[in-house]
């Protein structure tokens, strides 16, 4: 079949447009992103847990960010799992809490009964104004948890949280894309942070 030339533009301009957007949080974003991996990192070392959520493609994030923590990100660097939750994935709660009082609380309602002072959440949302991210991240803080958002360039959430990394875009796509490899960097530096001398050993033995 032959493609369309308007098709074929149409697929340029969305890569490059991306990759511009990524080049663009590599000259604004990095101080936050290395401040995120930092908070992370120690709250593991304290024995602390992650938990995350967010909606639609952000609560796909959640899960997998939550399975490379608990599992790890590369075949090439092994070490032990780290305590991640996705608060997007009990059904059954998700449903019935909805149900019995609304969707804007499932995420706060979680964060009441499963963190602890010192654990971290991760709150994801393209538009930074996610109603039930707001919340949990509100009662993240009364419990005297740490917290780290990942947003776009607008939205509440990014004066909310300790860290906040805002990609500088406000179309959704674009956002989420980039915040996938935020999201991968911020794994590979926690590992690191946590057991780089296990990644030292194996150049050594290489």
């Amino acid at each position: 079949m032959k493609l369309d030339v308007d098709y074929l533009e149409k697929v340029r301009a969305h890569l490059l447009e991306s990759a511009e957007i990524k080049h663009q949080i590599a000259e604004k974003c990095v101080d936050s992103i290395l401040a995120a991996a930092d908070l992370i990192a120690e709250v593991f070392r304290s024995g602390g847990n992650v938990l995350l959520c967010g909606n639609g493609g952000s609560a796909a994030d959640c899960q997998h960010m939550a399975a490379e923590f608990v599992s790890r990100l590369t075949m090439d660097f092994d070490r032990p799992g780290l305590p991640a939750i996705a608060l997007t994935t009990d059904t059954s709660f998700l449903t019935a809490f909805a149900n019995d009082f609304g969707f804007e609380g499932v995420f706060a309602r979680q964060v009441q009964t499963l963190g602890n002072p010192g654990d971290v959440l991760i709150g994801i949302s393209t538009s930074g104004n996610s109603s039930n991210v707001i919340r949990a991240v509100e009662a993240a803080r009364a419990a005297n948890m740490h917290t780290l958002v990942l947003t776009g360039s607008g939205g509440r959430l990014a004066g909310m949280a300790n860290v906040a990394i805002s990609v500088p875009s406000a179309n959704t796509q674009y956002i989420q894309e980039a915040h996938l490899a935020i999201e991968h960097i911020l794994c590979s530096l926690v590992e690191r942070y946590l057991f780089g001398e296990r990644d030292r050993q194996g150049d050594e033995n290489s």
